[in-house]
């Protein structure tokens, strides 16, 4: 009799905690960026609210991918949130594989979200994943090196000129390398970054009758530029560097320049993180005159898995997580300049943050980018810094370590381009294209 009225009264008071609904423990699985690390750190906001726990699984972006990728194409039904991107969002839910996101309450405002993210996180009108933030990439550089070197930088400079400056701001002697870019291998690593690259480059996948296009003279001179530019300029072992080894470098001071996600100018000019923080300068990705500039679009969303038995539950997370209302408790507790940018359009209108120094260049290169036409010559694809089809990642990553083997010395770029043809090719043909 006591033990069922303890269960009675047990049971109350988690109906109670949640609201009128039972309460969950949600697993999530997120990416190890510094955004998603504070909002682990503020989640005790969302438990008081609605009761909720949260178990986070936080990993290394490379192994998020694939863990998540797995998850769901096996319905392995680990997490009932999946962190995801532009990438997956609208091939996962065009299978069927997540639940809608079109009924999160006229308070959440859907419409505010930035016409971009909402765009390529939807398939056919309907949202399948929120953007907790969105970025393009973009230059972020010191402006004391670049004094030094007796150069200004262009708020929309060329890649020659950022060659020039990053060869002539580095001193390797001091463990100042004058460029830092992507070597690790992924396709969402140093793929995301020379896809884009390739972009402003004239460079392309594929041409219209999907045959690869690796053996253009467009990608060789994307790929020769890079790897001259980087052994010449920057760091030793770069090879091995994504998004956060290079973010530590920039704040440690031993990068002139870094060309990289938006949502990094927060974490550069930070003076709790970075030795650094009020010698930052932001300008656009470089071009090269043919039209398109190097710079990419992408937003790490919330997604609910289509097998969770929590989807409720999730939603109340998605609502909390991407709300405005989360803008502002960021802000509370951090300040404005580290609230998730890129998402939401009543953010650029805030005049709490229009005066952030990289606000306008965050908001200036998100909506240059065209995922719809990413390159100079026409594609049969969409997607800047990735091609929107269920065998990108595949082929992607495996090009993604060839062309990191060149980095590191290991071939030549026309080995490298040479192999990357020769795969992508057998791919594609045993895909059906």
């Amino acid at each position: 009799m006591y033990l069922r009225n303890a269960l009675r009264a047990a049971t109350a008071l988690s109906l109670i905690a949640a609201g009128g609904a039972w309460a969950e423990t949600l697993t999530i699985a997120t990416v190890n960026n510094g955004d998603m690390i504070r909002m682990q750190g503020l989640t005790d906001d969302f438990t008081a609210k609605t009761g909720h726990t949260v178990e986070w699984v936080t990993l290394e972006e490379n192994v998020l991918r694939q863990r998540v990728t797995t998850d769901i194409t096996t319905k392995g039904g680990q997490f009932d949130i999946m962190t995801i991107g532009m990438y997956e969002t609208p091939i996962w839910g065009k299978n069927g594989w997540l639940v809608p996101l079109d009924d999160l309450g006229a308070d959440y405002d859907v419409d505010d979200i930035l016409p971009a993210m909402r765009g390529g996180l939807s398939y056919d009108g309907t949202l399948y994943a929120a953007p907790f933030y969105g970025e393009s990439s973009m230059i972020m550089y010191r402006t004391d090196l670049m004094e030094k070197a007796g150069l200004t930088m262009p708020d929309a400079p060329t890649w020659d000129f950022v060659a020039e400056a990053a060869r002539a701001m580095t001193d390797k002697e001091n463990e100042v390398y004058g460029i830092c870019l992507r070597g690790k291998a992924g396709w969402g690593e140093n793929m995301a970054f020379l896809t884009a690259m390739s972009n402003s480059f004239g460079a392309r996948w594929f041409d219209e009758d999907w045959n690869a296009q690796f053996d253009s003279d467009a990608w060789k001179t994307t790929l020769t530029f890079y790897l001259d530019l980087m052994n010449d300029a920057g760091p030793p072992g770069a090879s091995n560097n994504g998004f956060n080894e290079n973010l530590s470098l920039f704040q440690q001071g031993k990068c002139g320049m870094w060309i990289d996600a938006t949502v990094a100018a927060s974490f550069v000019t930070n003076p709790n993180d970075s030795t650094v923080a009020d010698k930052v300068g932001f300008a656009l990705a470089p071009d090269t005159g043919l039209g398109k500039r190097g710079n990419w679009l992408w937003a790490w969303a919330l997604a609910i898995p289509a097998g969770t038995a929590k989807a409720d539950a999730a939603k109340e997370f998605i609502r909390w997580a991407t709300s405005k209302e989360y803008i502002e408790l960021v802000a509370s507790k951090e300040g404005w300049a580290n609230v998730p940018p890129g998402a939401r359009t009543s953010l650029y209108e805030n005049p709490n943050y229009k005066d952030i120094p990289f606000a306008q260049m965050t908001l200036q290169s998100i909506l240059s980018a065209d995922p719809l036409a990413p390159t100079v010559d026409p594609v049969p694809y969409v997607g800047i810094q990735f091609v929107a089809i269920p065998e990108f990642a595949g082929i992607a990553t495996e090009v993604g370590q060839e062309f990191s083997a060149a980095l590191a010395g290991q071939q030549t770029a026309e080995q490298a381009l040479e192999k990357a043809q020769a795969l992508t090719t057998d791919a594609m043909e045993a895909a059906g294209y």
